[in-house]
């Protein structure tokens, strides 16, 4: 099969592309490498799946003509992240979620590829239930999962009215090897081996349902395969930013220093997915346990930091 994925050169679009040509498939990758945090990161990704013969193409989705004629499929993962989205930066979200979404759904009902877009646990904001259904009326909490679910309801206009053939994945708390530098466990493994001091914004009760990145992989190719609708895509284990602290300082052997700062708007107090319809239809579950995700995380993060 012939795939294409949208920022490829990310976390977990990396991942994906990785697994994907080892599972012998053709695939192409597609990013615009913005200035979100160090571009290098994404160039040393794009690198890595060079030499597995995966080409990444730097094209601006909200921009840039887009032509998905000869692929069978097109994992729609890139997307401007962050709960900080209010204020200023807005624009951003709305330019590089909604307008690029918007586009890409175009090009592949146009075209006649199967769409698999990675949404968000943020569009939930404060459920009315955990864990959380995908029949949970939706109410986010920051302009990021504002933008996420718009993305969501035009992918389902395409599928109404263009016969666009898509899936929507609401991943919850991706977590790994690789993982974006301003996310909370990449802050504080590098805290940790760098002995410098992490800043917790919220009392550290706030809490998640963790998903190893092998987990997310996973369900993303199932769900291309034999997909319909939405999903949620969640760990099986609820743990919270206080917990997690203490698990990595066992993990590594080392005590955090920790400031504690007030919570940040937009931020949800809790994200647990509730994962039965992608177990019964998809025959996916998580196989990676948050200790031993967490451990993978350390070993890989902890040795590229200078002076560990």
């Amino acid at each position: 099969m012939r795939y294409a994925i949208t920022g490829a050169a990310g976390f977990i679009g990396s991942h994906l592309a990785e697994a994907l040509a080892a599972a012998g498939h053709d695939v192409v990758g597609i990013d615009s490498f913005t200035g979100y945090y160090d571009v290098s990161l994404k160039e040393a990704n794009a690198g890595a799946l060079e030499a597995l013969g995966v080409e990444t193409l730097r094209l601006d989705l909200a921009a840039d003509e887009l032509d998905l004629t000869g692929f069978d499929g097109v994992f729609h993962l890139a997307g401007q992240p962050g709960v900080r989205s209010f204020g200023d930066v807005f624009p951003l979200y709305l330019t590089r979620n909604v307008l690029a979404s918007q586009r890409l759904f175009e090009a592949a009902a146009r075209d006649g590829a199967k769409a698999v877009f990675s949404s968000s646990s943020s569009v939930y904001g404060a459920a009315e239930r955990y864990p959380t259904p995908e029949d949970t009326r939706p109410h986010p909490l920051s302009p990021y999962g504002i933008t996420k679910l718009a993305s969501e309801q035009l992918a389902d206009a395409y599928a109404r009215e263009f016969g666009l053939d898509v899936v929507v994945l609401r991943y919850f708390n991706a977590f790994g090897p690789r993982q974006r530098p301003d996310m909370a466990f990449a802050r504080i493994v590098n805290a940790l081996a760098s002995g410098t001091r992490f800043d917790l914004y919220g009392d550290g009760g706030q809490s998640r349902g963790w998903t190893y990145v092998a987990d997310v992989v996973a369900a993303t190719i199932l769900a291309m395969e034999g997909g319909r609708g939405t999903y949620n895509v969640g760990g099986a284990l609820e743990a919270s930013m206080n917990e997690t602290i203490a698990l990595l300082e066992r993990i590594s052997g080392r005590t955090l220093e920790l400031l504690r700062h007030p919570r940040v708007p937009g931020d949800q107090r809790r994200t647990q997915a509730d994962t039965s319809r992608i177990r019964a239809e998809l025959g996916w579950a998580p196989q990676v346990s948050l200790e031993e995700g967490l451990r993978a995380q350390w070993e890989w993060a902890s040795s590229r930091v200078v002076g560990r």
